[in-house]
Order: structure tokens, then C-alpha cells, then sequence
């Protein structure tokens, strides 16, 4: 949710990717065909090298399928243009500098993006030979370094655009499939995962697992085990049935 408490839109379409300078046709549409596998779409050149850049054979023979980014980017003249309406950006280089704002990994970046609700962001990669000047890293909200071999870190442009679409893209989809499946019941208060404990103790001593005498840390153990799952009510209930169906079997075998 925004400041007035309104829905915002998915990541996909809040997420730009914007090209400093770019050289070689080529890699904006390897960089266009990354960003359509990942399912992202705005993308953004500042002063690319070629002007006919989107529409250059080069750029379309990379997109490979992906003519659509391409003909919907834009190209502007400056990074302050590329960047309006932005609430959070983040370089992506690999050299490190003596001042920048804070480095985080593409994961790190990604979980981040995850817990912020900016109606848009934008990740800023640098030109194939020079990379990003200093004045844009350090104007930049995080700079982003891929924990790549110190020996031979350089990547390809749409390697690293790749790389940053593919952990974004993970993040969202595996913050929707906890939103949307998993631990989603009313949660158990103290009182009935108290009563719960109270049951199965009573099922595993009726069983002969757990000896009153001798109980050890066998309790402890489970209540610590059960602690890290956050039950939830239906769970309890399914707990506190289970120990049910035990203590009736054990008392009909014992009346038998």
C-alpha cells in the first residue's frame, strides 16, 4: 500500500531498467530479450551511442522476440530524466567505490525491494566500457555488486541485467506464494496451544512414549518444535484430535 492507503501496482510494471551510454546496439536488445524472460518492460537509454539504438538491426537480431521492449523504451538526454517519478535507485557495478551509498548483493537488493512500497524504482547500469560515473553511484540509493570471480568479474550488460531481473522476479513470486498459500488461518493463542500440549502429553504417556517419571526434555523439546511453526488454530485442532483418537484407542484396548 502507498501513503493513501491505495494499492500499488506489481513489481513488474514499477521496476525500470535504465542503460547509461550503451555502445553496442546489440546488448539493448539482449538486454530487451532479458528483461521479457523476467517478465519486466520499461526500459530506458541515456544517451546511448546510435541514435536509431532501438531500432538498429543489431538491437533487433538480440531482442530475439522481444521487439516489444524495444519499441516502447525511451531515450532521453540526461539520468535525471530516466530517473523522475523514481523513489529508490540502485546502481549496478562492479567496481566499488571509496564513496557510495550502501553495497548489497542482487539477493540483498531484491529482498529489499521486496519490503519497500515505492511506486517506482529503477535499477541504473553503466556503459560496456567505462561503466557508471561516480556522480550517478553516489547519487544512487544502494550500488549493487555481483559477487562475481574477483579474478575475472566482468559480465556481459545483459548478464547483469539477467541476473538482477531473475532475483527480483524470485522475490516477488516467492513473497505471492506466501501471501497466498501456506500459514493463513487464525493463530493459535497461548491458552489453546497450552491446552494442545496438555492433550498430547496425556496421548504419549497413554502410549508408553513418555515416562512421568522420566520425562527428560521431551516436552521442552516438542514446545520448542512446535514454536517455530507459528500453529495456527485448524493445526491445534488437528493436534488435539490425533491425541484424542490415541487416548480412545489406548482405553478400548484397555477395556478389551
Amino acid at each position: 500500500m502507498n501513503n493513501n492507503n491505495q494499492p500499488i501496482a506489481p513489481i513488474f510494471n514499477r521496476l525500470r531498467f535504465v542503460l547509461v551510454g550503451t555502445s553496442h546496439p546489440g546488448n539493448i536488445g539482449a538486454v530487451a530479450r532479458a528483461m521479457k524472460t523476467m517478465g519486466f518492460s520499461q526500459l530506458v537509454l541515456v544517451n546511448p551511442r546510435f541514435a536509431d539504438a532501438l531500432s538498429h538491426p543489431d538491437a533487433i537480431a538480440f531482442a530475439s522476440g522481444a521487439l516489444d521492449i524495444l519499441e516502447n523504451a525511451r531515450i532521453v538526454g540526461s539520468i535525471e530524466e530516466a530517473l523522475s517519478g523514481c523513489h529508490f535507485v540502485a546502481s549496478v557495478s562492479a567496481r566499488l567505490r571509496e564513496f557510495s551509498p550502501p553495497v548489497l548483493s542482487p539477493r540483498a537488493y531484491a529482498e529489499k525491494l521486496g519490503q519497500m512500497d515505492v511506486c517506482a524504482a529503477a535499477l541504473v547500469f553503466g556503459s560496456e566500457r567505462f561503466g557508471l560515473p561516480n556522480e550517478i553511484v553516489i547519487n544512487s540509493n544502494v550500488l549493487i555488486n555481483v559477487p562475481a570471480n574477483p579474478e575475472y568479474s566482468s559480465l556481459n550488460l545483459a548478464q547483469a541485467v539477467q541476473i538482477l531481473a531473475y532475483e527480483v522476479r524470485t522475490q516477488n513470486l516467492e513473497m505471492t506464494l506466501d501471501a497466498s498459500i501456506g500459514f493463513q488461518g487464525e493463530s493459535a493463542s497461548n491458552d489453546q496451544v497450552e491446552g494442545m500440549f496438555s492433550h498430547l502429553e496425556q496421548a504419549l504417556v497413554a502410549i508408553d512414549f513418555l515416562d512421568p517419571a522420566q520425562p527428560k526434555k521431551l516436552m521442552p523439546r516438542l514446545r520448542r518444535l512446535f514454536a517455530r511453526t507459528q500453529l495456527e488454530l485448524e493445526e491445534v485442532n488437528i493436534l488435539r484430535g490425533i491425541a484424542k483418537k490415541i487416548l480412545d484407542a489406548v482405553r478400548s484396548d484397555r477395556t478389551t
